[in-house]
């Protein structure tokens, strides 16, 4: 039995998110296996969250998520330091 790659997408179930599925659909070889979560479903919680996802939608190929979809979470500094809770 031949080894294969790993791709797992993670959506929200939105369109922005199925033009990525739809991608990698359409990439996929058959050395290829996806597993696609819908976090909108419950679908993939534990694994989202082991990878430190903070946006959607994402990919992890082989267990290592990819560098374009490696964002820093939204914090509450982050939110202050733009203008959030401050009048104008």
């Amino acid at each position: 039995m031949t080894e294969k790659r790993k791709v797992e997408i993670f959506t929200a179930g939105c369109p922005v998110c199925q033009d990525v599925v739809d991608t990698a659909r359409e990439l996929a070889c058959p050395d290829c296996e996806l597993t696609i979560y819908d976090l909108s479903k419950k679908e993939g919680v534990k694994e989202a969250q082991a990878y430190k996802i903070t946006a959607l939608p994402a990919v992890a190929v082989n267990g290592r998520l990819l560098e374009c979809c490696q964002r820093a979470p939204i914090t509450r500094e982050a939110l202050t330091a733009a203008g959030v809770g401050k009048p104008l």
